[in-house]
């Protein structure tokens, strides 16, 4: 057998999934200097390792503020287990169905493999779209969402959090649920508010380790952040508190966007600018109605900006061929604040030109790195101070920069992809081989 004959099953039998199927390419390119020895039994484990331990679906019936019945499917794609509890967060987004959730597990297992942490792959979430509904609708929903997952999850069992559509608020109903449904209060899930279990600065956890990544790319290849200019599309967490971070390292942030367009400031963001956009996205309304001083509206994506340094923080394949095209006229650093945002065709255009390009199971893994640390509060039943944090998430960033180094060290660089998802796939094969599977 070989990564060719491999993917070809792969793509054969999940066809209809080519997010699923995106994701497997990608990592199957990128680790044939490890397969080359692979024995008969060594890809056995990796054909294993491509199929998920169990996806579980379920039927979510909620009631609307009009008193009428409302159904949603639900999902937990319970990816592999074993260097721990599966990890990954919840998402709520009309786009969710199958083939999403097996493309951002499969990806989680890497991500969650390179913290060092005990931490399993998994995701999870609903085709519910809360956009427009009533907070007391959101409650409702969230009660009979966990009504249907309580079962399958726990704190040695799975771990959800919060990823699109599932912020502090959805993670407070959902865990409240879960304690009335289950009479208990281990920490079955992560991303909650420090008043009952919650770790300090896991909400600006994603972004600020996007950035301890940047500067330690930064370094290896001999650049500062310090004066760049840098395009970020997205305007929800990651995106704010990805923003927040370089401007506290004198970057000069262009751009935040959203699905109705970008907004542009020739002369760069300023936190309360920053502050503005997030109390109307808060709001429920778009970029489109909120006004900054100095800064314009544009339709479309924010690619065809110059800038020195990109961070595409908003989904899956925002990227394309030619907004790739656009970015290697002027770009540095390219670092991934979302999962998967750079499409295969965008991703091969920035690697023929050898800029630094970082895959979000590396940059952006900060988020489930925090949430590792709020269930070892958990389990202690000891919270931590923001400090002893902060400097955790930045140790484990860098040492997660430290491995992408050492597997994809090149004549011309470093190969992020290659980096990465080698380290990953190391340690989980390891763990499966020493467990007999």
């Amino acid at each position: 057998m070989n990564t060719e004959t491999l993917l070809t099953a792969v793509t054969k039998r999940f066809a209809h999934q080519p997010l699923f199927v995106q994701a497997v390419t990608e990592f199957l390119a990128s680790i044939t200097t490890v397969t080359d020895d692979f024995a008969t039994t060594d890809w056995q484990r990796l054909e294993r390792l491509l199929v998920p331990e169990r996806i579980i679906s379920f039927r979510v019936t909620w009631e609307d503020d009009n008193g009428v019945l409302q159904h949603n499917m639900g999902y937990r794609v319970q990816f592999n287990s074993a260097l721990g509890p599966y990890k990954g967060g919840l998402r709520f987004d009309p786009s969710v169905n199958e083939d999403v959730l097996k493309f951002l597990g499969f990806e989680q297992i890497f991500k969650n493999a390179l913290t060092g942490l005990p931490l399993g792959g998994g995701k999870g979430g609903s085709d519910f779209n809360p956009k427009g509904k009533s907070d007391a609708e959101i409650r409702r929903f969230c009660y009979a969402f966990m009504t249907g997952l309580r079962e399958h999850i726990g704190i040695d069992t799975d771990v959800p959090a919060g990823d699109i559509g599932v912020g502090g608020r959805e993670i407070g109903y959902l865990y409240g649920a879960y304690k009335l449904l289950t009479n208990s209060n281990e920490g079955a899930l992560t991303g909650k508010d420090e008043l009952f279990g919650g770790s300090c600065r896991r909400t600006e956890a994603t972004g600020h380790g996007v950035v301890y990544f940047a500067e330690a790319m930064a370094k290896q290849h001999n650049l500062s952040l310090a004066g760049m200019t840098a395009v970020i599309s997205g305007s929800g967490n990651v995106a704010e508190y990805t923003a927040r971070a370089l401007l506290d390292r004198q970057v000069v942030v262009l751009t935040l966007s959203d699905r109705s367009g970008y907004l542009y400031k020739e002369t760069g963001f300023t936190h309360g600018d920053i502050t503005a956009i997030a109390a109307g996205k808060d709001d429920g309304r778009s970029l489109s109605d909120i006004a900054v001083t100095g800064a314009t509206f544009h339709p479309g994506r924010p690619w065809e900006v110059a800038a020195d340094a990109y961070f595409p923080c908003a989904t899956q394949n925002e990227v394309g061929k030619a907004d790739a095209e656009h970015m290697i006229k002027t770009a540095k650093l390219i670092v991934e604040g979302a999962n998967m945002p750079l499409s295969l065709e965008a991703i091969a255009v920035v690697q023929d030109t050898h800029i630094p390009f970082a895959p979000g199971k590396a940059a952006n893994a900060g988020g489930v790195s925090v949430s590792g640390l709020e269930m070892a509060q958990n389990a202690g039943h000891y919270a931590w101070t923001c400090e002893a944090v902060e400097t955790e998430l930045k140790n484990i960033m860098n040492r997660i920069h430290t491995q992408c180094v050492k597997y994809g060290a090149t004549e011309d660089g470093v190969d992020y992809v290659k980096g990465a998802n080698i380290a990953g796939a190391k340690r989980v094969l390891d763990a499966m081989k020493k467990l007999g599977w």
